[in-house]
């Protein structure tokens, strides 16, 4: 296309010396010549002036000045149109052109930008965890502290407004020599000195990079607590080195569980096998992934309850199931119906899909005591060709209300909400079997105990959240009902008497007498532990009190329940708190341990009766089976 359009320029007047030579005005015109990347234009002056643009001349378009007296112009051969489409592609290949030099330069500058301040992120992130000066000392009987081991009492130590050689000091004149000559003890102590300074359900400083690398940096240095060769701190506090290191089972299971929502003492083995997979250990991306996720959960929960709190104004949301790819639907006389599920602390909603009209939501109360769960099979015509549901009924009244979990990506949807709803009947039958009974005035005689309730839901509701990471992680377990608490105790070994420990965990506290006075005011005064017969309650290593009368469970009176009682007040290192022992264990992750060996025990035991039962050995093989 060719256009045409005057330009006038105008000649600077020459000085005065030279009148001889003359300045005038003149017109000129520029074609515009558009044309395609190696292609023709139908005109011909065009192709022209294409075939004598230069061969390396990419941009589509090029100005040819021309004079007005080389032949006559008139106005109205101007093509307006023309004019228009032939400016507006020049400036379009032109902006392009700019584009694609310039975009080179901002990409490299937003990418030295990007650079700068992720270095300047973990620039401050390390300085968060770097010591500034080492007060401990670090030689041992055994050898010499670990960096990590440094590195660990050192921040633990400030965080507790001392240094490490200040705690170090307060440490020895506090226990045995013995324990003192374990460094591992010195590092539990600063530690969990500092965790038990927050009763949180999540402890807040899970939020913050540093205090997650610092806790990984402590598994660490509970694992190996002596140094091996020559090392260097300041190279330890690098991800880069972090993530070449891999933490343990056994410094795992110790640290975890002490930090609050992490982990749990009954199910902090499996928790481990989970995130390890087929590794030798947990890595600090693993470990920092999971910690991250677990925080997703608990802000979602935490938006849920803001969206919804008009339906559910006394419960807690927990989780939502509702998904395009992967439905909800409600099976009832072999009709579909999708939905939406929501499970709460207390009760399962689903809410049916509908285009019009107010939609139903049908509620199952979860805490009754006849409440059950079951997995079950559905399908079209009662085909029952789908092993992907669940059947729940809130009493013995209740219609079942069958739920199939669509699961088009083998991420054992089924099964994870099966255990999501499972840990909640699990948890009321827990308060009503070794909670008091409701309306007990009993309970405002023990400092605390008429939250014990609210503290087992806690703890059932961060054991469902725990899984929820795992989920979203994938890396969910074989059996996930393994993963949270309430539900796996009461199918496993010995989880009877882990259950009364977590009761005097909840319910447990100090004796109090309420006198009035003549004022009228009421005081409140602890009774020594001394002044209560010990065949009356039993006592948690702290001096907590679970009273008698609380004891309805038949499971109180077994044997493994008196002989671990029995046994259970042995007092060794430092107690700060009922769930933090430096040194030894408390009471639930005394019985855990138990519970966690036995179990053990009888999957060898069902795994050499399954291997039988291939064998063609008769199935009456009562010698394989552990009491």
């Amino acid at each position: 296309m060719l256009a045409k359009f005057p330009v006038e320029t105008s000649h600077l007047k020459p000085p005065l010396k030279s009148p001889a030579v003359l300045y005038h005005k003149q017109k000129h015109s520029f074609k515009i010549l558009c044309c395609e990347k190696n292609g023709s234009s139908d005109s011909p002056s065009s192709s022209s002036s294409s075939s004598s643009s230069p061969p390396d001349n990419k941009f589509g378009f090029k100005l040819v000045r021309q004079s007005l007296r080389d032949k006559n112009w008139k106005f109205n051969d101007i093509d307006a149109n023309a004019v228009q489409e032939s400016v507006n592609q020049w400036w379009s290949k032109t902006q392009t052109f700019f584009n694609g030099v310039t975009s080179p330069l901002v990409k490299s500058v937003n990418d030295r930008t990007h650079k700068k301040q992720n270095l300047q992120n973990e620039k401050e992130e390390n300085e968060d965890t770097m010591i500034i000066e080492q007060t401990v000392d670090s030689r041992t009987r055994g050898g010499d502290l670990s960096e990590a081991a440094i590195v660990s009492i050192e921040q633990f130590s400030r965080m507790n407004g001392l240094t490490g050689q200040k705690m170090q000091k307060i440490f020895k004149a506090l226990v045995p020599e013995s324990v003192y000559n374990d460094p591992r003890n010195l590092v539990e102590y600063c530690c969990f000195r500092f965790l038990s300074k927050n009763n949180a359900e999540v402890h807040p400083g899970l939020k913050e990079p540093a205090f997650q690398r610092l806790l990984f940096i402590t598994m660490l240095a509970w694992e190996n607590p002596y140094r091996k060769g020559k090392g260097n701190m300041a190279k330890l506090l690098d991800k880069n080195t972090l993530q070449m290191k891999l933490v343990g089972k056994k410094a795992f299971v110790r640290i975890a569980p002490a930090v609050s929502g992490v982990a749990d003492c009954s199910t902090v083995h499996n928790l481990y096998k989970a995130l390890a997979a087929d590794d030798k250990g947990i890595s600090y991306s693993i470990w920092s992934t999971y910690i991250n996720e677990l925080l997703k959960v608990h802000e979602g929960r935490k938006s849920y309850q803001f969206q919804e709190v008009s339906i559910f104004p006394k419960e807690k949301i927990l989780c939502l199931g509702s998904s395009r790819k992967q439905p909800v639907i409600r099976w009832e006389n072999n009709m579909a119906w999708p939905g939406k599920v929501t499970l709460t602390d207390r009760a399962l909603y689903f809410e049916a899909a509908s285009l019009v009209g107010e939609k139903d939501t049908l509620r199952l109360d979860l805490s009754h005591n006849d409440a059950r769960i079951e997995k079950t099979r559905v399908g079209p015509l009662g085909s029952n060709i789908f092993d992907s549901a669940v059947s729940v009924t809130s009493g013995p009244e209740s219609a079942p209300l069958v739920l199939e979990f669509v699961d088009l990506g083998g991420e054992m949807r089924r099964d994870v909400w099966y255990a999501f709803i499972s840990e909640v009947i699990a948890v009321y039958k827990f308060i009503s079997e070794f909670g008091p009974k409701e309306g007990d005035r009993s309970v405002y005689d023990v400092y605390g105990a008429q939250k014990g309730k609210d503290r087992a839901v806690t703890q059932a509701v961060n054991s469902i959240a725990r899984l929820q990471a795992l989920q979203f992680m994938k890396k969910t377990f074989d059996e996930p009902t393994k993963l949270v608490q309430f539900t796996y105790l009461r199918n496993a070994p010995y989880g009877e008497v882990v259950l009364q420990t977590l009761a005097l965990n909840c319910w447990g506290g100090p004796i109090i007498k309420k006198l009035t006075e003549g004022d009228g005011e009421p005081e409140v005064h602890v009774r020594p532990i001394g002044e209560l017969p010990e065949s009356s309650n039993i006592f948690d290593i702290d001096g907590s009190v679970y009273l008698r009368k609380w004891m309805r469970s038949p499971s109180w009176g077994s044997n493994a329940s008196l002989a671990f009682w029995k046994n259970a007040l042995v007092r060794h290192g430092v107690i700060l708190s009922k769930n933090l022992v430096v040194a030894d264990m408390s009471l639930v992750e005394k019985a855990s341990m138990t519970c966690k060996d036995k179990s053990k025990v009888a999957e060898k035991t069902q795994a050499t009766i399954d291997a039988a039962m291939i064998e063609g050995i008769p199935s009456n093989i009562d010698l394989f089976k552990v009491s």
